[in-house]
């Protein structure tokens, strides 16, 4: 069961209340084209701090994403709140769920920016639609436990479960379960599909990476098991993926805390290009969509981000202000900021990449072109 919640602006908990001490005397942004145009900065302090009463401090999840029409979503225990940087910063809440449902353990947009899936700790995911504040549609009986991870490649909605179970469903059909993709013995914490839409990655607390070609598991069983590359080298939990936007078919991984390592693969031919050792828990991965930068957010020990350069890994900052392990990332719609969440119960905003005259990136038909002819195909 969930509970609609307020869509005047006005939080009904003291959540998502703004640390005005925290400011460095800045707005966040007025625009994202107009964040994109600034130089580039490398800050020491965040531009803008919130509070999170309730944060779960738990590695598995993921509970943070920021939406293609530039709207922060975040999940406090059993609510999923919305964050607008519209009129200088506005929070309302979406959905509560009750207790036999929740707590939120994943949310992640969809690529139009209007919908957004959320996974329960029920093995439930709901649908929802963020403009009108309304239950498009609950997905049942896929997983046997709560949801980790959640990934979105066009109408293709895939999570991850504490089950060790993969799941591809396609939201336009209404028997939404297309594929089916078991190979982990623990925690599926980490999906990421890359820029083509060809290879999904996946994580889980297992030690173990896989890549998924879409072609070969849509050719065969769905009950029988098929992966392209399976990689070993992690020696503790993988929860940290991303696709280097640049290079085609460049993996970048982060290990927990008994590994500390930021991995490079080549999924085309399954090799390890480079290994590099951080000295912290790797909770996350982000590249600079407009250069060749990586930024990590990392736990324990240093509980802070750290910038790095392409191909070398020379670090390049470090970004402190977080007191515990900084769990998860997410960039702005144009990838100028980057919104960090922490144990410490506190969401920070940081200008980190600028303008870069790179090669840009290859199609990718789970972004913007994808969005347009995606929500008329979307069953409610």
């Amino acid at each position: 069961m969930s509970r609609k919640g307020s869509r005047n602006g006005q939080n009904p908990h003291p959540r998502l209340q703004e640390q005005t001490s925290s400011l460095c005397g800045t707005v966040l942004f007025s625009s994202c084209n107009e964040a994109s145009k600034a130089a580039e900065v490398h800050p020491s302090e965040t531009e803008r701090t919130l509070d999170l009463p309730g944060f779960l401090d738990d590695f598995y999840l993921n509970l943070l994403d920021w939406g293609s029409k530039g709207v922060l979503s975040i999940a406090l225990e059993d609510t999923v709140y919305l964050w607008s940087n519209a009129n200088g910063g506005s929070t309302s809440e979406l959905v509560t769920v009750d207790q036999e449902s929740g707590p939120m353990t994943s949310v992640c947009w969809a690529p139009d920016g209007e919908r957004i899936a959320v996974g329960l700790t029920s093995s439930d995911i709901q649908l929802w639609d963020s403009q009108s504040n309304r239950l498009l549609r609950t997905l049942r009986g896929a997983h046997e436990s709560r949801v980790l991870s959640l990934c979105w490649n066009g109408s293709i909605l895939t999570s991850g479960g504490e089950d060790g179970k993969i799941v591809n469903r396609d939201v336009r059909t209404r028997s939404q379960v297309i594929q089916r993709c078991q190979g982990h013995r623990g925690e599926v914490c980490g999906l990421k599909w890359s820029s083509s839409g060809e290879q999904l990655a996946s994580g889980g607390n297992d030690r173990l990476i896989y890549i998924w070609n879409l072609s070969m598991s849509s050719s065969r069983p769905q009950n029988q098991n098929q992966w392209l590359h399976r990689f070993e080298d992690h020696t503790s939990a993988v929860k940290a993926l991303a696709w280097c936007p640049f290079q085609r078919n460049l993996l970048t991984s982060g290990g927990g805390d008994n590994d500390r390592c930021i991995k490079f693969w080549n999924t085309s031919t399954g090799a390890c290009l480079n290994s590099v050792q951080t000295s912290s828990q790797v909770c996350s991965v982000l590249w600079n969509k407009n250069g060749r930068e990586l930024l990590s957010s990392h736990g324990f020990t240093d509980n802070h981000l750290a910038l790095w350069k392409y191909p070398s890994m020379t670090k390049m900052a470090e970004l402190t202000g977080h007191t515990s392990r900084v769990l998860h990332m997410a960039p702005s719609p144009d990838g100028s900021m980057v919104a960090s969440a922490a144990a410490d119960e506190s969401l920070r905003f940081w200008r980190v990449f600028g303008d870069h005259d790179t090669p840009k990136p290859a199609a990718n038909p789970t972004g913007s072109e994808a969005s347009g002819n995606f929500s008329r195909y979307f069953i409610r």
